[in-house]
């Protein structure tokens, strides 16, 4: 039923394969337009999506050490760096 199709990659204009296999599960859930980019841009625009959270400076309570954390910290609310989260979560029990 579906055909690999080829198209151009609207940021790098390279031409690629726009398999029946991927046309296949783009019609599975749903998505009705083509891809615009080939995987590479794809790829490096979900990468620039990504490093755009903003970071904000902390100071750990429980070891003091500087950290950055992807929220506004509040006031009178305890930040930990990541190696302390990691090892608080691995000492609480799950239920």
């Amino acid at each position: 039923m579906y055909e690999d199709e080829k198209l151009i990659c609207e940021d790098c204009g390279a031409e690629f394969v726009f398999t029946a296999g991927e046309q296949e599960f783009y019609a599975e859930k749903g998505l009705t337009n083509k891809p615009k980019r080939c995987p590479d841009c794809r790829k490096a625009k979900k990468q620039q999506r990504r490093g755009k959270k903003k970071l904000f400076d902390a100071v750990c309570a429980k070891c003091g050490c500087q950290t950055q954390v992807p929220f506004n910290p509040t006031q009178g609310r305890d930040v930990l760096c990541k190696a302390c989260f990691d090892a608080e979560k691995a000492a609480v029990p799950e239920s």
